[in-house]
């Protein structure tokens, strides 16, 4: 199978973990071994990641100097893409020494009028308490949502319209290439009425994103791994209860996070209503077993598309 498999930002650096690049290094060296195992499972893979904590650190970084002038957020995006890339390529080389890896910077269009723009909801950056958030707010001119039981800032996230350098990560794929790329959801960027592209202050969701790359790849499934084991109903509370296998209109009238689970789940949706095939969100350490229909939650499009991918012919538990 080919399978996007998307990692979390917060998989890769986990919630309240010191940002530090030691500690960047040892979740992307454990995602890669989770990665590893689904390529020797003979899978074919193309990587996408978030990047939400990292921008948001170099954001703060960029921003102690003012006088230096602070780099937009589609530069700071291209740079978290360049340096996790980098450190995944890396580590997935040590362990499959005889496999071809490329880390591509990737473009993504968004409609410069996305009502995104007015209303952020992408959490970047550290988390932090609720009076220092309000206080950094104030302080920063920020806008701030909840993330948890903690507070981040968070900025415009635009819908995700074409991938421009989807064509060539497809003539990689077909040459046996594992592409690590829309790094962070890709760089958005806006179409002049020349033709030409520019960047824009916004952060891509990179779950939408590689929906979309799923779409265009015309792969098999689209995995979504994060921090959490599996999507929830009622996630918060005392009724709150894993869903194992769903189809969009079982999942009609619930709502989900919009700067967390909502993505992710609307990522599955839009996938398999496109594919009539697959798609999954679980946990990282678990990626084998949710593609073999063992874990996390399975999102299938109806009783009209009843071929399951995995390999084992288990199904997902209810």
């Amino acid at each position: 199978m080919l399978i996007v498999v998307a990692l979390g930002g917060n998989a890769l650096l986990r919630r309240g973990e010191p940002m530090t690049a030691e500690n960047q290094r040892a979740n992307i060296k454990r995602a890669a071994s989770v990665l590893a195992e689904l390529i020797g499972e003979g899978h074919s893979v193309v990587v996408t990641h978030g990047n939400g904590p990292q921008v948001g650190l170099l954001a703060l970084q960029a921003a102690a100097n003012p006088g230096d002038g602070a780099f937009p957020l589609d530069v700071l995006g291209a740079e978290s893409a360049g340096m996790i890339g980098y450190v995944i390529e890396q580590e997935l080389g040590n362990l499959l020494k005889r496999r071809l890896f490329a880390t591509l910077l990737t473009q993504v269009t968004v409609d410069p009028h996305d009502p995104a723009f007015v209303h952020p909801t992408k959490p970047i950056g550290p988390v932090y308490d609720e009076a220092t958030a309000h206080r950094l707010a104030n302080e920063r001119g920020w806008q701030i949502a909840p993330d948890g039981d903690k507070w981040r800032r968070v900025v415009p996230s635009p819908k995700p319209l074409v991938i421009l350098e989807a064509s060539v990560i497809s003539f990689l794929v077909e040459r046996g290439v594992i592409v690590i790329c829309t790094g962070g959801g890709g760089v958005p960027v806006i179409a002049r009425d020349d033709g030409s592209f520019c960047g824009v202050e916004a952060v891509i969701d990179k779950d939408l994103a590689s929906s979309l790359l799923a779409r265009e790849l015309k792969a098999d499934m689209l995995l979504m791994l994060t921090d959490v084991d599996a999507v929830y109903a009622d996630y918060g509370t005392a009724a709150a209860r894993a869903l194992r296998s769903v189809s969009p209109k079982e999942l009609s009238g619930r709502t989900f996070p919009a700067g967390s689970m909502g993505p992710k789940v609307s990522a599955a949706i839009e996938f398999i209503e496109a594919t009539g095939k697959s798609a999954a969100i679980g946990k990282l350490d678990n990626a084998l077993e949710i593609v073999r229909g063992q874990r996390g939650t399975w999102f299938e499009a109806s009783a009209l598309f009843p071929q399951k991918p995995w390999a084992t012919g288990t199904t997902p538990r209810t």
